[in-house]
């Protein structure tokens, strides 16, 4: 069976880990062989990784931020992603070079080509085969976070309303430029509708029958 690779991307609070793992469980029922990942902390290294890009305490310059991002991706490609799709498994991974573009390009302001171009040459070119983008409106988001992790946010969770807003801004411009690569899902609906929606898409990627 020919293994697919699978992005879940959207800002924080957009519920990617919980839609992440229901599809698994999904594909898991149909028979489907599922890696579950993440970016940053996908590997040992990347766990190291994920604890300084963060949780570090003081300033972090924003090109090292997104070089120790690009480090994380190309170990964890290398490492797990390539591997797991060679063997027909399905890659089912939250975040990927999505998420340095709209974070790191845009809100930090670095340029969105150069952190891409960063990316595409760390992964050898990977690119996902679907990419799940759950759009919510920042403030929705924020709120979500804060019931859960009772307002204890990391460095970037902590950004400004401002920097959150050109990272949502950031992922629809490139859903709207690669249409066939992205499906948007309106996240602020029930979670059951979520869902529904992302299984619709996959079921065909994947050679299953959604009904």
């Amino acid at each position: 069976m020919t293994g697919r690779f699978i992005t879940v991307e959207g800002g924080d609070g957009a519920g990617k880990t919980t839609q992440a793992e229901r599809l698994a469980s999904w594909l898991g029922e149909h028979g489907r062989t599922v890696v579950r990942t993440r970016e940053p902390g996908g590997t040992d290294l990347g766990l190291r990784i994920r604890d300084i890009v963060l949780h570090e305490r003081g300033h972090v310059a924003p090109r090292a931020e997104a070089l120790l991002y690009a480090a994380d991706r190309a170990h964890h490609v290398e490492t797990v992603v390539r591997p797991a799709v060679a063997r027909g498994a399905i890659v089912l991974q939250d975040r990927y070079i999505d998420s340095s573009v709209a974070y790191q390009g845009v809100a930090r302001g670095l340029g969105a080509e150069h952190i891409r171009s960063v990316s595409d040459w760390a992964t050898d070119g990977l690119t996902p085969d679907l990419t799940v983008l759950l759009d919510l409106d920042v403030t929705v988001g924020r709120a979500r976070v804060a019931a859960a992790r009772g307002d204890t946010f990391d460095r970037l969770e902590s950004e400004a309303a401002a920097f959150h807003e050109a990272v949502r801004r950031a992922f629809l411009d490139m859903a709207a430029a690669e249409p066939e690569r992205f499906l948007v899902v309106d996240a602020a609906a029930d979670a059951d509708t979520v869902q529904t929606a992302i299984r619709a898409a996959v079921a065909p990627l994947v050679g299953i029958d959604a009904a």
